[in-house]
Order: structure tokens, then sequence, then C-alpha cells
């Protein structure tokens, strides 16, 4: 049993680090975000769907009340990616990734609400230790800030991103992982088809190499694996542990983007990525 949590925990860590590399592609790739974001989907769609007929997974929806849930999971993953980006355009991969990674306090807050499980006190400290490391990270409250800008797009992205999880687990005892990620893809392919004819879509022809990758490693493989690990972890449980995300994004974004981040992110981040010790440890002994 206890082999069989490391191996899960493994994957979702692997996972976690196909992930983090969305913070350094969305910064570099010099596209529209909603643009990137219908490419992101369209080319991780032709990918999933071709895992699917090769693994003869079943893609049949087995009531109208998931048909619901998947296109209300696959809006919030749209709304959850358009949001990060402009969160990390408009400030820098640290902020950006940090500011998103309050999600897995929102998600342990929002999950009794949608799932039978029990509320646990601790997350109301857990919360406390990620305000303290957000008022650190903020520099000033000015909203002509562009990187209170960019924290505030990714608190609402962090949000999404946790009504998203939220209802994905609904799915995965249902569904495969990877159908229910296709399903979100083809929808959000579907509703951010009208922005290539409001757009400069150009881009492409030189951004191409970037997006594949963000398409096939971050979401076709990072996500697929990170929905899967709803299997056997809570999602508040999966969220928090993932949270090491920014650390590996940091990284990534100072070898390939020379971006260093400040003291403040620094210490702001220490703070908010302590609550992963802390919950990795709950789990195991869970």
């Amino acid at each position: 049993m206890q082999n069989n949590h490391t191996n899960h925990l493994l994957l979702l860590i692997l996972a976690t680090l196909f992930i983090s590399t969305s913070g350094a592609l969305g910064k570099f790739i010099d596209m529209p975000t909603p643009v990137i974001i219908w490419w992101r989907s369209i080319l991780a769609m032709v990918l999933l769907y071709g895992f699917c007929r090769y693994k003869k997974i079943s893609l049949k929806i087995k009531s109208k009340k998931h048909t619901v849930t998947i296109i209300a999971s696959a809006l919030f993953m749209a709304a959850h990616w358009i949001t990060y980006f402009y969160a990390l355009k408009l400030s820098n991969v640290a902020i950006g990734m940090l500011s998103l990674f309050t999600y897995p306090i929102i998600t342990a807050l929002l999950e009794p609400l949608f799932i039978k499980t029990k509320f646990d006190p601790i997350y109301i400290i857990l919360s406390i230790i990620v305000l303290l490391g957000m008022y650190i990270l903020v520099p000033e409250f000015n909203l002509e800030n562009t990187h209170v800008k960019g924290i505030l797009f990714g608190l609402l992205s962090a949000l999404f991103y946790a009504l998203r999880n939220i209802l994905s687990k609904k799915l995965v005892s249902q569904y495969n992982a990877t159908s229910i990620m296709l399903y979100q893809v083809v929808i959000i392919t579907i509703v951010l088809a009208p922005v290539l004819f409001l757009m400069e879509t150009s881009g492409i022809k030189t951004q191409y190499p970037y997006v594949i990758l963000l398409a096939i490693l971050t979401t076709a493989i990072g996500h697929t694996m990170l929905v899967n690990s709803l299997k056997y972890f809570t999602v508040s449980t999966a969220s928090i542990i993932s949270s090491t995300q920014p650390i590996l994004g940091i990284i990534i974004a100072f070898i390939f983007l020379s971006e260093i981040p400040t003291w403040n992110t620094f210490f702001g981040g220490l703070i908010i990525l302590s609550t992963v010790v802390i919950e990795s440890i709950r789990s195991r002994k869970a």
C-alpha cells in the first residue's frame, strides 16, 4: 500500500514537471492569448483523440448530467488558461505562477461544497499561510502596477482552475482521464474558434514549435496525468502537492528566459509553497 502511494505521488510530481513548462512557454509565445489557447487545444485534441483510438478508450458520454459537468469543467479550464496567460504576460513567470498557486487553498475551501469530502480545519491554517505569502508577494497594491494586475489575474485563474479540478474529480470514477481531457479541449476549441476571425493569427508561422510543445507536453500529457491522479488523491491533496510547479517554473524561466525573481518573490513563494510540505506529509500518513 505504501509503495502504491509512493508510485502515485511520483507520477503526480512528473505531471507537475510537465505542466510547469506552461509558465515559460506562456510568457515566451508571441501571439494573442486566446489564439494561443485555441492552438494549444486543437493540437492537444488531435493527439488525445489518436491516443484514445489507439487504446480503444470509449468516448461515449453516459448521461446528460455528465454532459453538463463536462461542459462546465471545460469552460472553467478555458477561463483558467486565458487568465493565467494574461497573468504571465502582465507580470513575470514567478509572480504569475505563484499567484495561481493559491488554488490549492481555494480548492480545499470549495471541495466540500461539491463533493462529499469532510472539511479539514487545517486548511484554515494553510489558507492563512498562503495569504501571508501573497501579502509579501505584492509589491504595493496599486491597480496601475502591472505586477498587481498579474497577481489579480493569477488569483482569478486559481479560482477557475479549482472549479475545473473539482468537477473533473466527479468524472474520474466514470471515465478514463484521457477521455475527460479530450472532452475538455474539444469544447475549448469550439468555444474559442471565433477568435481566429477577430485576432491576429499569423504569429503561428514562427511560434508553432513552442505551441506544439505546449499542446503535447504541458496539455495532452501533463494535464491528463494530473486528472488521472484524482483517482488516488483528493482534489485538495493533489492540488497542494502539485504546488511545486512554481519552483520548477521559476527554474525553467531562469534558464530559458533569464528571469531572476526578487527577494519578495522568493520569500513570499517560500511561504506559499511551505503548504506543499505540510500536505505531502499529511497525505502520506493518511
